[in-house]
């Protein structure tokens, strides 16, 4: 990614339906030559932190009237669904150890630790400035366009809706009891989104024959916390996707039927771009 290009990109519709936006903070692949060589890791373990892939599926978005928002940034870089002062004071230099969250304490911070299994990304600590630089060109623009669009989408229609959609590795659910979820919605129990758009995610769901199960093990991050207002028409839900329904997550490469699994997703995407919440509230009630 060179220092001219957007950490992000935005496609349009032609025609914006019903204020709905699907975005993938977690899908950049863009690995600077400065970033690779400050790292202990090699690329394939590099990008076991990202959601490869989920980018080109909501690329159909805009087909049928919504808008799709996805990072060109990766994760393991900046972690776009993380609050700018969720900094990790083990891996930059001169942070206060103030009470941390969870998140933070386990190395998932604004600033990464670690990607998965716990394998630590950089060689040594880095600089503060450093930190900022990374949360000045990355996080910040990305949070600028999300936050414009969801005041685009209330002033336009009078209430904005964000997919915040994410891959989740299928190890992720092995302690899980019972039939394990193909997908997981998180609403933060009902405070990042309205029951509607909630019912009307987990039927389309169902309706493509995929199991889906809410708010466990996850209900939705910093998205979802910080935009999620359903008592001010912002709805936000966080889809998170079994990576091993679309793709090979040892060689991150699609599935020979990547392409039939995108086809089901997009019919998804396609009912909620034009969901009336009207009629969700009908279905609801009845």
């Amino acid at each position: 990614m060179s220092q001219n290009d957007l950490p992000y990109s935005v496609i349009r519709p032609a025609a914006w339906h019903a204020g709905v936006i699907f975005a993938s903070p977690h899908s950049g692949r863009c690995y600077p030559d400065w970033f690779l060589r400050t790292t202990r890791l090699p690329m394939e373990v590099l990008r076991s932190s990202e959601d490869a892939f989920v980018d080109q599926m909501i690329a159909a978005a805009p087909d049928f009237g919504a808008v799709a928002l996805s990072a060109h940034v990766p994760r393991c870089i900046v972690d776009l669904n993380r609050g700018a002062d969720e900094i990790d004071p083990m891996v930059v230099r001169g942070t206060p150890r103030h009470p941390l969250n969870q998140r933070t304490l386990a190395g998932l911070g604004v600033i990464p630790r670690v990607v998965s299994q716990g394998r630590v990304i950089h060689e040594r600590m880095i600089e503060r400035a450093e930190a900022e630089h990374r949360i000045e060109t990355c996080w910040r623009p990305y949070h600028q366009a999300l936050a414009a669009l969801i005041a685009e989408a209330r002033a336009r229609f009078g209430r904005a809706v964000l997919i915040d959609m994410h891959s989740m590795p299928h190890d992720a659910l092995s302690h899980l009891q019972g039939p394990r979820p193909d997908m997981v919605l998180g609403n933060r129990h009902g405070l990042s989104a309205a029951a509607w758009l909630s019912d009307a995610v987990t039927e389309a769901v169902e309706d493509e024959g995929w199991r889906i199960r809410r708010n466990s093990p996850f209900s939705g991050a910093y998205i979802c916390s910080a935009y999620g207002r359903p008592g001010q028409n912002v709805h936000v839900v966080q889809l998170e996707i079994d990576r091993s329904l679309y793709m090979d997550e040892r060689s991150i490469t699609p599935r020979p039927d990547f392409d039939i699994f995108a086809a089901r997703l997009s019919r998804v995407i396609g009912k909620l771009a034009v969901l009336d919440q009207g009629k969700a509230d009908r279905i609801a009630a009845e």
